[in-house]
């Protein structure tokens, strides 16, 4: 396992399940993160009048995605801590599945080159936390489809995923941290 592998982890689901909030905490915490590129984008898209928009350009979208998700990766590189990514590349790839558009070829090898740790956290739908806003737009159907994409996605390219208890935001973080070996039972 390459030294990025070995420190990079995923946190993954479908929209409103509170991956994000989990990211923040451990952020808030003292740990180094990458936060989710889709949400970012949106805002930047919406803000200059962009077209990279999951309800205008889902392929356009995916690409932005795949290229912020890279850049993440490079970045948390040039470092030598342990770094929590709300979303991978693999997203990306399972985005476009959700969306039911074909997979390029350049995605399937960004998703054989830019590897995470082998344990991934995936949130399950949670429909009591579940929520929409101006860059949310999906339904808690969707959500759930997403995390069922998530789960083939990451399982097909040899993730190994562990799935987060629908608890309190602390008790969620203490999970990874428990996990990853980073904080001891």
């Amino acid at each position: 396992m390459k030294h990025e592998q070995a420190r990079f982890f995923v946190l993954t689901g479908g929209p409103g399940s509170g991956k994000s909030a989990i990211i923040e905490a451990l952020h808030e915490a003292g740990y180094a993160r990458a936060p989710e590129t889709g949400r970012a984008i949106i805002q930047d898209q919406v803000a200059i009048g962009g077209s990279a928009l999951p309800w205008n350009n889902p392929a356009l979208f995916a690409e932005v995605m795949l290229s912020w998700d890279i850049r993440s990766y490079r970045e948390a590189q040039q470092s030598t801590e342990t770094v929590f990514f709300d979303r991978g590349v693999v997203d990306v790839l399972g985005y476009l599945r959700l969306v039911g558009l074909p997979t390029p070829e350049h995605i399937n090898q960004a998703v054989a080159t830019f590897r995470y740790n082998q344990r991934v956290f995936i949130a399950p739908p949670w429909e009591e936390i579940f929520v929409t806003d101006h860059e949310r737009k999906q339904d808690f159907a969707t959500a759930v489809r997403t995390y069922e994409v998530m789960i083939t996605a990451y399982g097909e390219n040899g993730y190994e995923l562990i799935e987060l208890p629908r608890t309190s935001v602390d008790r969620r973080m203490r999970f990874v941290l428990e996990r990853t070996g980073i904080v001891q039972l």
